[in-house]
């Protein structure tokens, strides 16, 4: 059953419910930034406000995408890409596009010209939907775009080299257009987040999207009584995943344009959420501002709230216990996945395994998973190897990228490049990136095990390890550790901590400053080598 078939089952059975609220919270301090400095999540307008649609004004918009694509001559298969902050009007334009049997080619806003260029051809891209926040991105490239290419604007005052999506869709049938979807038929082309050089197109199939949404709805034990905190953005496949859970039972979701700790509490309370998604820095944003007394649990109403997941990256257990104490009623999982796998999911805890928070979990619904060596044989039970996952929800291809595809896709079975552990129980511990092992004296060192222990220190806001070169080691650890607002510590005191740790893993560098993350909330380790480093690390091993 493809996924559209769930949008048209919930606007006859729930038509007239809410099935998206979003939220453009106050802005506290007078913003100047521009699209360069745009946080994860940015609110679009200086004015708080509200909006709100139900699943029929959901449904009949999707159709109306649908059927002006279709007249414009978009048939199946072709791509429609979508450059546009969180919005009531991204998932009815997502929506018409599988509707309408096309590609949908949802586009981080975040993106520079060249980059939105780079997609737009790498995918080939026939339609473009953006936002106000883009004219002046996509006018640079108008020169470059095909001819051919239809660009509609979605917003008030539409530039002179494009469509009023508005007025382009007003005319327009509501009906469902008579277009037979099948599982087998792609779907969506979403790209990768790494962290350097241009990201690969990942194509994924229909199946891949419903095996998502059952499997959300199935993990987290989603009912139609639940409400939904969305905060990351739409083109992404974690928000977009997660939020698949709640089209999955006709529940209610917020899309909330705001990641402050009281713009979450407030919007928990006030939509009565039951549900909700963060990542880790906006937990630990949230534990400090209860902690200093900025936040008062007793103001908000958050006892219907039951489930706080994570995703994007390992979680620390202190973390977790912290949360706890503030919320002892909470279920907590925390969700593993990559666009490859149709986002989060293919690995998960589980609501009830506080006892393994560390581990991300065990294979998600429809998953199988392995742990293998560079031979690609199975490591024994404990040892550190590459995890594969196989399973409904694996791309099937990087689009226009054979050479990239056969180094990841084996018989089904994605290399995720995520070097893991298996425990007695059959729990998965993530301990590094494949590339990001540091070798130092012959000693192969998982950052990730060195982070953990290091963000349990109650100065430590977030940290990294990365290996910096060095002449008689090869590579040595090097943390760089963010502090809370506030603290002040000195290396003595770290490296005091670091003395429970075994004298291999300790680092032997430490450096105070800020850890950047990618909009996924990845550590930008790339960008941390070549500020600290200079040049990359082979190159400066061979040098030294």
């Amino acid at each position: 059953m493809p996924i559209t078939d769930l949008l048209e089952r919930n606007s006859k059975l729930y038509g007239e419910e809410i099935a998206l609220v979003e939220i453009n919270p106050e802005i506290q301090e007078e913003q100047r930034v521009t699209w360069k400095e745009y946080e994860l999540i940015q609110p679009t307008s200086s004015v708080p406000y509200r909006r709100e649609i139900t699943w029929s004004v959901f449904d009949e918009k999707a159709n109306r995408v649908a059927n002006m694509l279709l007249g414009r001559g978009i048939r199946r298969g072709q791509k429609v890409a979508i450059l546009l902050m969180n919005c009531l009007e991204w998932l009815p334009i997502y929506f018409g596009v599988l509707k309408a049997g096309a590609v949908a080619v949802p586009l981080n806003f975040r993106y520079t010209s060249d980059e939105i260029d780079y997609c737009l051809k790498l995918a080939d891209v026939d339609v473009l939907f953006f936002g106000p926040e883009f004219i002046g991105r996509v006018e640079a490239i108008v020169p470059k775009i095909s001819r051919q290419m239809l660009l509609f604007f979605v917003g008030d005052t539409c530039p002179s080299f494009a469509e009023d999506y508005h007025r382009a869709t007003a005319n327009c049938s509501s009906v469902a257009p008579k277009v037979l979807i099948d599982d087998e038929d792609e779907a969506a082309i979403y790209y990768s987040s790494g962290t350097t050089g241009f990201p690969k197109a990942i194509l994924l199939k229909h199946q891949a999207l419903i095996q998502s949404a059952r499997m959300e709805a199935i993990h987290h034990a989603t009912t139609h009584e639940d409400v939904f905190l969305c905060i990351p953005p739409l083109y992404h496949t974690g928000a977009k995943m997660h939020w698949f859970g709640s089209l999955f039972t006709g529940s209610r979701a917020v899309l909330l344009k705001g990641n402050t700790p009281q713009a979450i509490f407030e919007a928990a309370s006030s939509e009565r959420c039951t549900i909700v998604w963060l990542l880790v820095p906006w937990c630990q944003d949230i534990l400090a501002a209860l902690d200093r007394g900025d936040l008062e649990l007793e103001d908000y109403h958050l006892s219907q709230w039951r489930l706080m997941h994570i995703g994007a990256q390992p979680v620390p257990p202190s973390l977790i216990k912290h949360w706890m104490r503030y919320f002892p009623h909470h279920k907590y999982d925390t969700n593993y996945g990559l666009s490859e796998s149709t986002g989060p999911g293919c690995v998960h805890l589980g609501m009830d395994h506080l006892d393994k928070v560390g581990a991300i979990g065990v294979p998600g619904y429809g998953w199988k998973v392995k742990i293998v060596d560079e031979q690609n044989a199975l490591v024994k039970q404990g040892d550190v190897g590459e995890l594969c996952v196989k399973g409904p929800g694996v791309m099937v291809c990087y689009y226009h990228n054979p050479e990239a595809t056969a180094e990841v896709l084996e018989n089904g079975w994605l290399h995720t490049g995520d070097m893991a552990r298996q425990d007695e129980e059959g729990f998965i511990y993530l301990v590094d990136r494949k590339k990001d092992v540091i070798i130092s004296g012959g000693e192969n060192l998982y950052p990730v095990q060195i982070e953990a222990f290091l963000s349990a220190y109650p100065k430590v806001h977030d940290v990294a390890v990365i290996g910096l070169p060095d002449h008689r080691l090869g590579e040595i650890a090097a943390a760089i550790i963010q502090l809370k607002e506030g603290m002040t510590c000195t290396e003595s005191e770290i490296n005091q901590y670091c003395m429970d740790l075994p004298r291999y893993k300790r680092p032997r560098k430490l450096i105070f400053a800020d850890v950047p993350r990618n909009p996924t909330g990845k550590i930008e380790k790339p960008k941390l080598r070549e500020q600290y480093c200079g040049i990359r690390l082979v190159e400066a091993q061979n040098r030294s």
